[in-house]
């Protein structure tokens, strides 16, 4: 019989290496939840960054994707679409569908989220990864990016929950996952930016709430957040920042199916750490995911260095 850690490695392994044999001997629920096969997933802000790497890794397990985003056409400064990233997903083993969706419009949601369940029959996971900021001050924040940010994160946040959640009653392993930090009140997180931060924490404090109140349905609520910056085109719209000192949207994309692979009625309410999660699966070795191995890594927000 092979040890705890060892067996969170060979479930993760599985995932990582499709086809391969899971060895030791496994439960049931074991080896269903062991990849993502045949799952559906609907992704909010699936057009680049971390919302692409989490498809293309559910991809490589023959996942069913609902590529959920405003990005219908090419931008000269963020590149990627719901139609590009749609077919990278079916080239790395997935079913695909491209769905142009302003999260903030309930019903636009609706029809995303009616679109994926006639594609594919049903919901397994949302993922909550769409997000607006704007890292300034009270002066230096006009109210239209105020209301742009409260309206993505958290409000639709809450929407996309609200929306999915029939759907995700069905599944036999269903989870909301929402790439928010863990809530915090220390003040030292809220005088740089106190509306991003606002709208950040609106996601958490969401995921909080939803977790307590459907606790004991099986459905695993919980949220994910990168102990580093993470390396995103969005990147480019932010000054002062070293992309070299940054690591991969692939950290987030394994420790978010490492997440979603676990069985939802144990998994609830919890705020991940991507990193942790990933040693928890048995991954000591991180090097691969930073941009320059060679340079210091900068802690993301809302964590302690």
């Amino acid at each position: 019989m092979f040890s705890s850690r060892m067996r969170r490695f060979v479930h993760f392994m599985a995932g990582v290496c499709p086809g391969k044999p899971i060895i030791g001997r496994l439960t049931s629920w074991e080896i269903i939840v062991s990849t993502l096969s045949g799952k559906t997933l609907f992704i909010t802000g699936a057009s680049r960054g971390i919302g692409r790497a989490i498809a293309l890794r559910a991809a490589r397990d023959g996942a069913n994707i609902a590529i959920v985003a405003k990005s219908g056409v090419p931008n000269p400064r963020l590149p990627g679409t719901i139609h590009s990233v749609a077919e990278e997903v079916r080239a790395a083993g997935g079913k695909a569908i491209a769905i142009k969706c302003d999260i903030r419009d309930e019903d636009q949601v609706k029809a995303a989220v009616a679109a994926t369940v006639d594609a594919f029959g049903w919901i397994d996971a949302l993922v909550n990864n769409a997000s607006a900021i704007w890292l300034a001050g009270v002066m230096d924040t006009p109210m239209k990016r105020y209301d742009l940010m409260n309206q993505v994160n958290a409000r639709g946040s809450f929407l996309c929950a609200q929306a999915c959640l029939p759907y995700l009653r069905s599944s036999s392993n269903p989870h909301i996952l929402t790439l928010a930090p863990p809530p915090s009140l220390d003040p030292k997180w809220w005088a740089p930016h106190t509306a991003y931060t606002l709208a950040k924490m609106g996601m958490s404090f969401v995921t909080l709430g939803l977790a307590a109140e459907l606790a004991g349905q099986g459905i695993g609520v919980n949220a994910l957040w990168p102990r580093t910056i993470i390396a995103t085109d969005a990147l480019n719209m932010i000054p002062g920042v070293a992309i070299e000192r940054c690591r991969k949207p692939e950290i987030v994309a394994d420790a978010a199916h490492a997440i979603l692979t676990r069985p939802a009625s144990e998994t609830n309410g919890q705020f991940f750490i991507d990193e942790e999660v990933l040693y928890q699966a048995g991954v000591h070795n991180f090097k691969d995911y930073a941009v320059d191995p060679s340079q210091p890594l900068l802690p993301d927000l809302f964590l302690e260095p």
